[in-house]
């Protein structure tokens, strides 16, 4: 009977890290935006310069509800973004698990 306290001690690790921690990170984590950036200065929220982020467009799901680590955009729910984000992962995953699994077979 040791599974069930594995998974529910994982759990709540996610859910703290996710939930809690996540405000402890940095604001600008993106390095590919940096990198792509680079030879360019922003200037009236327009780049000038040379740079690979001048031909960057948003993708589809920009707007989307969970877009930028938030829930709706809101700066202050990156935690909630992040407890979000671990409960549809493991909903998914164990769905995935569910119906794949091994089978006893019947004769």
């Amino acid at each position: 009977m040791r599974k069930p306290w594995f998974f529910l001690g994982f759990l709540l690790a996610a859910l703290v890290i996710a939930g809690a921690v996540s405000y402890l990170a940095d604001s600008n984590p993106d390095g590919l935006d940096h990198a792509t950036m680079q030879g360019c200065q922003v200037v009236d929220d327009q780049l000038t310069g040379s740079c690979i982020a001048k031909n960057a467009e948003d993708h589809r799901l920009a707007e989307g509800p969970l877009a930028d680590y938030t829930v709706g955009g809101s700066d202050g729910s990156t935690g909630l973004a992040g407890v979000l984000g671990v409960g549809i992962t493991l909903v998914v995953a164990g769905g995935l698990f569910w119906v794949l699994r091994k089978r006893s077979v019947t004769t």
